[in-house]
């Protein structure tokens, strides 16, 4: 398995160019089921949960073609020949699920496999099929595939989610599109990839309202056409180079990024002391001093702090002056990190969905190990501004969600490589 190497080389200077969200990809992907016609995305990250999607895609007999080094994807699912996602490829991404209500909606059927994903806690997908269930489908959960039918298409309906979830509000966004007559949906997710999503559905001619609000209202139509959208940019590899000159000081355009994607994270680095611009071209972000302020984080839904970005603040806030308070309220278990920032010689209290971080002069180099994908980014962070070299090894996590962060760091004056294992 590969390692990064990183040593601490002080401030960061340039520019670096960010993505198209892989989250809003993974959701717009599916949506090529809902049609006959092509669907083609642009600005679409080369990341492997793409591959892992287009493996899916392809086995339910969509054709995926990449273009411009796999910055556009054209896809078309003319023929669905196959209805059965099947579990060797659903266990790889807990996306996976997002072809069930496409499917369903077109076809009146579909089996899918429970999903696996990152070891981040329980994440069940009740919510998902109780919302397809208030659009009239059948559901049968048998060795571990859901097998849902609705032989006389999906209607209209009221779903009510007890709680936020992104997945399930895109599952039944996409279903919801096809079916006779007008579903609402409340306590819907907000987030900026269910507005992408919105938008792209509303260009195959889904008649959608009220995206980015708590309350969806769609009026079902009898087919959806073709269309070509961008990817939304991604707002945590976004966030998460806007703290590479946060750490280590310096100044760094992030081209393509947008604050209204980050407002709630925006506003916490401005507590800690540092300033955030736009510009034409996205956003710039430098210190006011050299001394960042302690500040306290809740991660929420969107629009508030977002869960993704928590271990990567908590690298931040590990050399802050004073005592940060980290408040995990999305995913238990997400504090995997802290063991090995504390490696590293931060002063770190975890008890139970809060770590109390207190802040050191400076970190220290070490060898260290990525637990999960926001993990693994964190500790190249706290790497940048550490004193001596920090070898990260699991880095293969790194893969499914960021695609070159050596270049990219490299790009701004970071001194960073990749070592292939023996």
């Amino acid at each position: 398995m590969d390692s990064i190497v990183v040593t601490g080389n002080g401030p960061l200077k340039g520019k670096i160019p960010i993505a198209g969200a892989k989250n809003a990809c993974l959701t717009l992907m599916p949506a090529t089921l809902l049609s006959e016609e092509p669907l083609t995305l642009t600005n679409t990250p080369r990341l492997s949960d793409i591959k892992t999607m287009t493996e899916l895609l392809a086995s339910l007999g969509a054709e995926v073609t990449q273009l411009q080094d796999g910055q556009v994807l054209a896809m078309s699912s003319h023929d669905i020949n196959n209805h059965t996602a099947h579990y060797d490829i659903v266990r790889k991404m807990r996306a996976s699920i997002l072809v069930l209500g496409p499917m369903l909606a077109r076809d009146g059927h579909a089996i899918v496999s429970l999903p696996g994903g990152c070891a981040i806690g329980a994440r069940p997908v009740d919510l998902h099929l109780n919302a397809l269930e208030a659009l009239g489908a059948e559901l049968d959960l048998k060795d571990g595939y859901v097998h849902a039918k609705a032989m006389k298409g999906l209607r209209g309906g009221t779903i009510d989610f007890p709680i936020v979830s992104v997945g399930a509000t895109e599952n039944a966004l996409m279903a919801a599109t096809l079916a006779k007559g007008t579903t609402v949906i409340n306590n819907a997710a907000r987030e900026p990839e269910i507005v992408d999503l919105a938008t792209c559905l509303r260009k195959m001619g889904a008649q959608i309202e009220g995206d980015g609000t708590s309350t969806i209202t769609i009026q079902g139509v009898d087919r959806l056409n073709g269309a070509t959208h961008p990817v939304v940019t991604d707002r945590i590899e976004l966030g998460t180079y806007m703290l590479a000159p946060a750490i280590c000081g310096g100044e760094v355009e992030l081209l393509g990024g947008r604050m209204d994607l980050l407002a709630a994270f925006c506003e916490k680095l401005d507590q800690a002391g540092i300033d955030v611009s736009e510009t034409q071209t996205g956003l710039v972000v430098r210190r006011r001093n050299d001394v960042i302020k302690a500040v306290d984080v809740v991660t929420e839904p969107f629009p508030g702090f977002p869960t993704d970005l928590q271990a990567q603040m908590m690298a931040l806030l590990c050399t802050a002056d004073g005592t940060s308070v980290l408040e995990e309220k999305i995913f238990e278990n997400r504090f995997m990190h802290a063991p090995e920032l504390i490696r590293m010689g931060a002063r770190i209290d975890v008890h139970g969905g809060t770590a109390r971080v207190t802040g050191v002069k400076q970190l220290k180099g070490a060898p260290v190990m990525a637990t999960d994908l926001r993990a693994s980014v964190s500790l190249i962070l706290a790497g940048l501004a550490a004193q001596g070299e920090t070898v990260v090894s699991r880095v293969y996590h790194l893969d499914r969600g960021y695609e070159h962060v050596v270049r990219k760091l490299e790009g701004v004056g970071a001194r960073i490589e990749r070592i292939k294992d023996k």
